[in-house]
């Protein structure tokens, strides 16, 4: 494994570029990065592993979907610094429930592959809005919320995160139980179109918070004035 390991080219980068294509019929089914830990478990378990610039973190193809990768093969390019993995995928492929995630033709923006699998139930409702927020970043801000908060800029986006934390803040204050549920899911929502403008996952979030389950509150706001 080591030998193999040896044989890219890490200085160009940490993460390398893998293409994912279907060993059945050679179909293109998603582009992802690997770093040396996510190709050694992958060499190692024949089992795809990635890691995600978003979450910053390894990641299981499938860890939660089920929709996992059992590599046949790993071919390397001539320049030594991309992958090429030929694996049978379980389910799908793409977050959005299609076989693959090449379904958008650039040109005409007319999508060519239809949903398969109702994703919103494996991935959770925060993180299949987060994915949802960040494919609407370039759609028709006169048809799309989303698209006409990211088209204003960050002040705009900013603006609305605070607007709306009020607005919760006055719905707690009157002790609304319908509206703080309203105004907490508007507040999500634009927190999360906030965290999609520097292209920060959800993920990220869950991470910091396991991380201070085995420390008191008190200890992790001392912790930040060290």
């Amino acid at each position: 494994m080591q030998e193999a390991l040896q044989r890219i080219d890490w200085a160009k980068s940490e993460l390398l570029p893998v293409i994912v294509q279907d060993v059945a019929n050679n179909e293109v089914l998603m582009m992802a990065y690997m770093d040396k830990e996510a190709l050694e478990l992958s060499l190692s378990s024949k089992i795809a592993h990635y890691f995600s610039r978003s979450k910053q973190r390894i990641w299981k193809k499938g860890e939660s979907s089920g929709h996992i990768q059992k590599i046949h093969s790993f071919h390397i390019d001539c320049d030594n610094d991309t992958l090429l993995i030929k694996v049978t995928q379980e389910g799908v492929a793409c977050h959005t429930g299609r076989r693959s995630c090449f379904f958008t033709e650039l040109e005409s923006g007319e999508v060519t592959s239809a949903v398969e699998v109702d994703t919103q139930a494996s991935y959770g409702v925060i993180d299949t809005l987060y994915h949802t927020i960040q494919e609407r970043k370039n759609a028709d801000p006169k048809t799309s919320w989303t698209a006409k908060l990211f088209a204003k800029g960050e002040n705009t986006i900013l603006k609305k995160v605070v607007e709306e934390a009020g607005e919760y803040c006055f719905a707690h204050k009157d002790n609304d139980d319908a509206e703080m549920v309203y105004e907490a899911a508007d507040l999500t929502y634009h927190m999360l179109v906030a965290l999609a403008s520097k292209n920060i996952a959800p993920d990220r979030i869950k991470q910091e918070l396991a991380r201070r389950f085995d420390m008191s509150g008190i200890a992790e706001k001392n912790a930040r004035k060290d």
